[in-house]
């Protein structure tokens, strides 16, 4: 897909689910879960020491569209990319992995809750940044106010995200999608393979329609 398609997609489905993989032996149960509710993006989280080999697996399965997350360093985005990640987002701005990701036509959503930041960004030709950790930085009324000067400016919210007010995140028209491991997550789906996180996942995506 085109760096494009990818991103326009991500809009329609709103939904951006973080997966830390502890277990490889799960990721195909996630696949299944993800597509049984028609959404297609996973953003594999660079927390633990299978990120690589995960991102590698999924991507050569060719079913999700496979990103990569808490990438901090341009050794990270090297790695991610190298091993078929075809997006990026970072915690927070890295002047050498967005130009890194702009240079090889990878999307990258970056971290940016200031004014400052989201300036950066947007020298980048950047228009979609990560908000991170949301809660801490004022949530959805601090987007709000971002949003009047930075109207041109989309978000996507991650960290106090959840079950609760993802769809009150979501009615605010300068956020692009919501992201978090509320949506899916290894522990859920270990609990009794998938069914739960199946029914929990299932009950998000009709919520948004």
């Amino acid at each position: 897909m085109s760096s494009e398609s990818i991103v326009e997609q991500l809009g329609e489905e709103q939904l951006l689910p973080l997966y830390t993989v502890n277990d490889m032996n799960f990721l195909d149960k996630m696949s299944e879960i993800l597509l049984a509710n028609n959404l297609h993006f996973i953003e594999i989280t660079y927390r633990s020491q299978l990120a690589s080999q995960a991102i590698k697996y999924l991507s050569e399965a060719k079913q999700l569209i496979v990103g990569a997350g808490t990438v901090r360093t341009l050794d990270q985005a090297k790695d991610a990319i190298d091993n078929g990640a075809e997006f990026i987002v970072t915690p927070g701005f890295s002047d050498r992995v967005v130009e890194y990701c702009l240079n090889k036509d990878i999307p990258i959503v970056p971290g940016a809750v200031t004014p400052s930041e989201i300036m950066r960004a947007q020298n980048y030709g950047i228009d979609i940044v990560k908000f991170f950790p949301a809660n801490v930085y004022g949530g959805l009324d601090a987007i709000k106010a971002l949003s009047g000067p930075f109207y041109d400016m989309k978000f996507v919210p991650t960290g106090g995200v959840n079950s609760n007010n993802y769809q009150e995140f979501l009615s605010c028209p300068n956020i692009f999608a919501v992201g978090g491991s509320f949506i899916i997550s290894e522990k859920e789906i270990a609990k009794d393979n998938g069914q739960s996180a199946n029914q929990a996942l299932n009950h998000l995506v009709t919520q948004l329609n």
